[in-house]
């Protein structure tokens, strides 16, 4: 075991090599994924705690998939690249576990934040990660003057949905009422989490994620058959096509509903001719904030503290008011917000913030999952085949 731990050591060495050296003294090391234009929106907020304390912060740019690699090589070797690092709730979680993060359930108060948007960050009830700004999947999107000109009106029930979709489908000049935006069977997996959330409930949405229902069982069969495939055997739904071609279609007047995250805002020519509704009765809303967290090798603990303090509460009020971002933290004023993001904000108020599902299931069960939505949306007679085929994969 000795021998394997100083290879191990040894490689995250050389690993290593030619990447910044890490400081010791009081500045701090900020890793993120972002470069361009969405870098040059956070580095703000950084100078604003600068500032404000005095405490000097490099930013350092690493993609997710890079850092899944290098930050356990070096945690292997009580040592870190920066002392703040933004990645994914798995990854936190998993390092957590092994002891390589710090424990911050006293840096900040839970109940400050959206309900559930912590939830992935724990382990043992301990808090290990926090949650930044993020993207939401809110809904069916719609151009305000398509809805105008053909005297539409948002639905707020189940009934009244069917009745848009119908109306609309005798638009002249429409393809279909929803355009079906895809590529490897996303987004296609986002409208389908829509309707199990609105029709199966939040605690279904989790049971479905942690395998405690099965996919083939009676509630979720009633979700597919009579919420989604009747809606595709009626033509509803456009044929599926790679999304930013469907984007521009529906934005031409091609489509009338658009299903997308909110990052849409930044997609079209004018945003302000953009709204949004939720299927009636959604009580959760899929939400991807980026997370960070502080390593447990970091030679300037209180002072990553203190940031991580600023970032996830100050940092997004500053955050927001660029546009393009939804505060996990509950005391940003909606007025911070620009016009089309606060009506997204607004529609998030009172919702339980939900992880992704195939992003958090991963694995075999996302690329299948993927494929059997691919297959529903021509196919939609085959919901028990799909099913079946979906809850096959936990029984291997």
């Amino acid at each position: 075991m000795k021998f394997i731990t100083w290879i191990v050591v040894i490689f995250s060495a050389i690993l290593f090599i030619g990447l910044p050296v890490y400081s010791q003294d009081s500045s701090l090391t900020v890793i993120g994924p972002w470069s361009g234009g969405e870098m040059d929106a956070f580095l703000p907020v950084l100078k604003a705690f600068e500032e404000e304390t005095g405490i000097k912060v490099e930013f350092l740019t690493y993609r997710a998939e890079d850092l899944s690699t290098l930050l356990p090589a070096q945690f292997t070797a009580e040592s870190t690249l920066g002392d703040l690092i933004f990645m994914q709730s798995w990854f936190i979680q998993d390092q957590a576990k092994k002891g390589h993060i710090m424990d911050i359930s006293a840096v900040i108060t839970e109940d400050d934040f959206i309900p559930g948007s912590l939830d992935g960050l724990k382990v043992d009830g301990k808090l290990y990660g926090a949650a930044y700004t993020g993207k939401v999947k809110p809904g069916f999107w719609f151009r305000k003057s398509f809805f105008e000109k053909n005297q539409l009106t948002v639905p707020n029930n189940w009934e009244d949905f069917q009745a848009l979709l119908e109306k609309m489908k005798g638009i002249e000049g429409i393809s279909a009422p929803i355009a079906s935006g895809n590529g490897v069977g996303w987004p296609l997996s986002d409208i389908t989490e829509h309707f199990i959330v609105a029709f199966g409930g939040t605690e279904l949405f989790h049971n479905l994620i942690n395998h405690s229902i099965h996919w083939n069982d009676a509630k979720v069969k009633e979700i597919f058959e009579n919420r989604l495939a009747v809606l595709l055997k009626e033509n509803y739904f456009g044929e599926p096509s790679e999304w930013t071609m469907v984007l521009e279609k529906w934005w031409n007047g091609d489509y009338g509903l658009f299903f997308m995250g909110s990052w849409i805002t930044g997609m079209v020519d004018d945003p302000s001719d953009l709204s949004v509704f939720s299927l009636p009765g959604t009580q959760g809303l899929v939400f991807a904030p980026d997370y960070l967290f502080i390593p447990a090798y970091t030679q300037n603990p209180e002072n990553a503290k203190k940031l991580l303090a600023f970032l996830v509460t100050q940092g997004q009020e500053l955050q927001v008011q660029q546009g393009g971002h939804l505060a996990t933290y509950l005391n940003v004023p909606i007025e911070f917000y620009p016009e089309v993001d606060r009506n997204v904000a607004q529609i998030l108020e009172g919702k339980m913030a939900l992880p992704d599902l195939d992003d958090t299931i991963g694995g075999e069960f996302q690329s299948k999952f993927w494929d059997q939505l691919k297959l529903l949306w021509v196919k939609p007679e085959q919901v028990d085949d799909v099913l079946d085929t979906l809850e096959s994969v936990f029984e291997q």
